[in-house]
């Protein structure tokens, strides 16, 4: 049996706060306020580094370029052959035989009020 440790699971994760107003006249006045400067963005603190997320970001952008930059062709050739080998020999879903055709069901119209 599952313990219940106080809090609801579907709210475990749901922040506490909405990041901006719901009501359209707080966050038109919170819009006005950023763009003034009177008020800073407001920022979540999810616990990730910006410097970690930037370096992250970074290495995802040129990935695939420079692993194939780093490859030679005929490296590259083979990898490519393989996946064409791989993706071959994966089964097939069986084309589904042809059945009887049902018969269609007329539906009477009956005139409404008898």
């Amino acid at each position: 049996m599952l313990e219940r440790s106080g809090t609801r699971p579907h709210t475990v994760s749901m922040a506490k706060t909405p990041k901006r107003p719901r009501d359209t006249n707080q966050l038109a006045h919170m819009i006005a306020q950023l763009a003034t400067g009177e008020l800073d963005d407001v920022k979540t603190d999810d616990g990730k580094d910006p410097a970690a997320v930037a370096l992250g970001r970074k290495g995802g952008l040129k990935g695939g370029k420079a692993r194939a930059e780093k490859l030679s062709a005929q490296r590259r050739s083979d990898i490519a052959k393989k996946a064409a080998t791989l993706r071959w020999q994966r089964p097939q879903p069986e084309a589904a035989e042809p059945s009887e055709p049902q018969p269609r069901r007329r539906v009477l119209k009956t005139p409404r009020g008898t």
